[in-house]
């Protein structure tokens, strides 16, 4: 298949993790392209994320629950591709807020959707879903591949399995140009709710003496981890050449227990880090064996993660020591 190339871009959620490391990967990489971004009122205004890129992107402010903003951005920005990415993502706090969390994922996408389909648009669309959408997978459907039941076991997943389904209806339905990719577990230093990143942020406080015990939850699920600057170049190279209508599943290829995880973690450490459990960071159902099959995914597109685990992990690090570094700053400023 030939592969696709875009002049203009926009990605939904930019001013989040993800949506931020995206955006880098773009400007950095293909700066021909002019990137443009959506967030919320209450987050436009708050870029700390997108440090690296702002300079390069044009920001519009519009809530994916609004569809008049949306097609007022649509009209204005008249996008080749569109990464949509922007979700509530965290899945201990979707058992808390599951309408809140279920409202904005599933409406917001069905509205870009809608709009989308209002102003005959078809542009290339990047449906960014999760591997939760498999939820707790019977152990002879692993490796888990594309053909694997869908199994949600949590709001989030049940919100991302919607839109899972939407991106394929629309696609048979009305021919839009939808590519669906499941991503497994990745390293992001800039979501906090992610465990690994809870885990690195928190050894860097221990080790500024902010922080006398890590605290952890489950440590028994069995994970393979990706960087997520792969992870980020691999929804490029899906949305240049991966198959409308498809999905496919995108991960890394070391599996790893979250507990492993934290021991490297803690050998990077600079000092000693004592380790608790807390019932807090339990989640009512948890979903403990993601291990991917990215057989499809690779065969399309040619395409491998570049980094290993272990420069993940020094990279994670090193950013979740520059993040408490700031706050030991603010901390002294403050005296």
């Amino acid at each position: 298949m030939k592969t696709r190339s875009f002049k203009t871009v926009l990605i939904t959620g930019i001013s989040g993790s993800g949506g931020s490391y995206l955006a880098d990967y773009i400007v950095k990489k293909h700066p021909n392209v002019n990137v443009h971004g959506i967030a919320r009122w209450h987050s436009s205004s708050d870029t700390r994320n997108m440090a690296e890129s702002r300079h390069a992107v044009t920001l519009h402010e519009c809530d994916l629950n609004d569809m008049g903003s949306i097609i007022l951005v649509l009209r204005k920005v008249n996008p080749d591709a569109i990464f949509h990415i922007a979700s509530h993502a965290n899945v201990r706090t979707s058992f808390i807020t599951p309408l809140a969390v279920l409202n904005n994922n599933i409406m917001g996408t069905a509205n870009l959707f809608e709009a989308l389909r209002i102003l005959n648009k078809n542009p290339i669309l990047q449906l960014c879903s999760t591997s939760e959408v498999y939820g707790q997978v019977d152990p002879n459907n692993v490796p888990i591949n594309e053909a694997c039941p869908l199994n949600p076991a949590n709001p989030y997943a049940v919100s991302k399995t919607t839109q899972d389904m939407l991106g394929a209806m629309y696609f048979v339905s009305y021919g839009m140009n939808i590519i669906r990719t499941r991503m497994f577990a990745y390293i992001n230093p800039r979501r906090a709710d992610l465990f690994a990143t809870s885990f690195a942020l928190q050894v860097a406080r221990v080790e500024a003496g902010l922080q006398k015990v890590l605290l952890h939850g489950n440590l028994n699920s069995i994970r393979t981890i990706i960087d997520v600057r792969d992870a980020m170049e691999s929804y490029w190279v899906a949305s240049t050449k991966c198959k409308f209508g498809e999905a496919y599943n995108i991960g890394g290829a070391t599996v790893i227990s979250v507990g492993k995880f934290l021991d490297i973690l803690k050998k990077k450490a600079a000092c000693r880090i004592p380790t608790k459990a807390d019932k807090n960071l339990f989640r009512p159902s948890d979903v403990t064996l993601q291990i991917p099959d990215t057989t499809k995914f690779m065969k399309q597109t040619g395409w491998n993660p570049k980094y290993k685990l272990e420069e993940s992990i020094s990279f994670l690090l090193e950013q979740c020591r520059k993040t408490v570094a700031l706050e030991l700053s603010a901390k002294k400023s403050s005296i």
